[in-house]
């Protein structure tokens, strides 16, 4: 499968993965559903994730990811998935309050987000218990541990910074 991930940094940071590391967790989200598939990624600060959390949800605060999928034809080949814009800062702040490994947490974000362009959603109970089944399914298969469980706090086992 290919991916070609646009990687755009606004607020660069030394816990901005590479574009390595996102490609890596965006195939892993992505899985087979596509052959190949394109998506940007936008790390902003908060000033930016609220402008863009008020204008297009009418949530007025700056929020950890936001998923804006493709709404084009889907003969479009290979298919533009959409854009993912991430908050550098309240990831990181995120993973520090909750006791994360930080690339633990950044791969959460980018997977749940690219989750979002492909069509899975938690507007209900069942689709919430879904989606994050897949979640911590996919986080697994790249060594990383349960962002929802009672295990979330240790150094990812894998991955690709800690390979």
């Amino acid at each position: 499968m290919g991916v070609e991930v646009d990687l755009q940094v606004a607020d660069p940071g030394p816990s901005v993965p590479t574009e390595e590391q996102i490609r890596e967790w965006v195939e892993a989200a992505v899985g087979d559903a596509f052959e190949c598939a394109e998506l940007s990624v936008r790390i902003v600060d908060p000033t930016e994730s609220l402008h863009l959390n008020e204008r297009y949800r009418g949530v007025r605060k700056a929020t950890n990811v936001l998923s804006f999928p493709a709404d084009l034809p889907p003969e479009i080949v290979p298919p533009l998935l959409g854009d993912l814009v991430i908050c550098r800062q309240i990831v990181d702040l995120e993973a520090a309050q909750q006791g994360k490994h930080g690339e633990a947490h950044w791969a959460h974000m980018v997977i749940h987000g690219t989750l979002h362009l492909v069509g899975h959603d938690h507007r209900t109970e069942e689709e919430a218990g879904e989606m994050e089944t897949l979640e911590v399914q996919i986080l697994a298969s790249l060594g990383y541990p349960d962002p929802y469980g009672a295990d979330d706090r240790g150094s990812p086992s894998a991955g690709s910074a800690a390979r």
